[in-house]
């Protein structure tokens, strides 16, 4: 018994301790059935006879309805029923035939304990009132049956351990399997009589332990919806590849030239060199002109510049067959000016790498 009760004490203990997270909110509904076997317990009468009636196991049932809080916690109000059968009296008597049905209310309190599993156990622990009827006989020993009948009624407690197991199925759906231990910690008298006679003594009988074992089903009656499945992110595109931008190289000339000044012959040089690194296709060279002059003078001005920036990419590496060479004369002025014009920006050769 002090071990029954140590462990009562530790369930309550531990109750808050447990982390936050249970399978039920709301109001559900629970029924179990299952087997229970009450434990010996003492008896007296006024006859006399006296020592342990001793139990064989049986059947019994549970149904409540609940509410879960959130958080872990739940109490449910539960109705239940345990059949116990007579095995024998000892030492007073050595045959006893007959049953021991309780019944009553009880109020419990229930902690859900998260593991991180798909299977959540719990504790529960809670009391309430019970009625007992017994009827029995067993033999006196002096050639007569002794026969009680009565309903009597005790307080009573119990603690609860077991787990539950959500069938995703079928939402708001879990199966349950769970240990009890009940008490009846009070005495109680039932009326006696012997060889069929009226009631004639009483028959005292002492605390009584029920240990029983259930499986069940409980129902959440407007269950939480399952949690959506993680978004797994798509996996990023790749950006486009960019097309390089052609690279552009400009040779200026002296008014009415198309011979190379040194600047000039270095800017060539650069474009050869990189032509070669970046692998270009197509090497476009265009000549232009200011506004003085006539448009037919610029014209064969703006090839001669032209032809004249190729030869020195061919003298730096270049082969003739990469080289397209144009002639604008005076059009496609670098810098806006009207006619007859020296400007400096406009006397000038493109080198475009492609």
């Amino acid at each position: 018994m002090k071990l029954r009760l140590a462990l009562a004490a530790a369930t309550c203990l531990a109750m808050p301790i447990a982390a936050h997270a249970q399978p039920v909110i709301g109001p559900y509904v629970s029924l179990e059935g299952g087997t229970s076997l009450l434990e010996p317990n003492n008896f007296a009468d006024t006859f006399g006879n006296s020592g342990k009636f001793y139990y064989k196991p049986s059947y019994s049932g549970i149904g409540g309805i609940g509410f879960g809080f959130g958080g872990g916690f739940r109490v449910a109000l539960e109705g239940n029923y345990f059949h116990d059968t007579f095995k024998k009296a000892d030492p007073s008597e050595t045959k006893v035939v007959g049953y021991s049905n309780k019944y009553g209310p009880l109020l419990n309190l229930y902690y859900d304990i998260p593991v991180g599993l798909p299977v959540f156990p719990y504790v529960g622990a809670g009391g309430g009132y019970q009625f007992v009827n017994d009827r029995y006989y067993y033999g006196t020993g002096v050639g007569g049956e002794t026969a009680s009948s009565d309903v009597k009624g005790t307080y009573a407690f119990d603690i609860i351990a077991g787990l539950s197991f959500p069938i995703d199925a079928v939402p708001g759906l879990s199966v349950t399997a769970e240990y009890r231990f009940e008490m009846l910690p009070a005495s109680y008298n039932e009326g006696e009589s012997v060889l069929g006679a009226p009631a004639e003594g009483l028959v005292k009988i002492g605390p009584q332990s029920i240990n029983s074992f259930f499986g069940g089903l409980r129902y959440a009656l407007f269950p939480a919806p399952p949690a959506p499945p993680p978004v797994t992110p798509a996996p990023p595109v790749a950006p486009p590849p960019v097309a390089a931008s052609p690279k552009t190289y400009l040779v200026f000339f002296d008014w009415d030239k198309y011979s190379l000044t040194p600047r000039a012959t270095q800017i060539i040089a650069e474009a050869a060199s990189d032509s070669r690194t970046a692998a270009t296709t197509t090497i476009s060279v265009s000549g232009y002109t200011d506004t003085s002059g006539t448009p037919v003078y610029n014209q064969g001005l703006s090839e001669r510049r032209a032809k004249s920036v190729a030869a020195q990419l061919v003298t730096d590496g270049v082969p003739m067959s990469e080289i397209e060479i144009h002639a604008y004369g005076e059009t496609h002025l670098l810098v806006p000016t009207g006619p007859g014009v020296r400007e400096p920006q406009n006397r000038r050769v493109e080198i475009v790498l492609d």
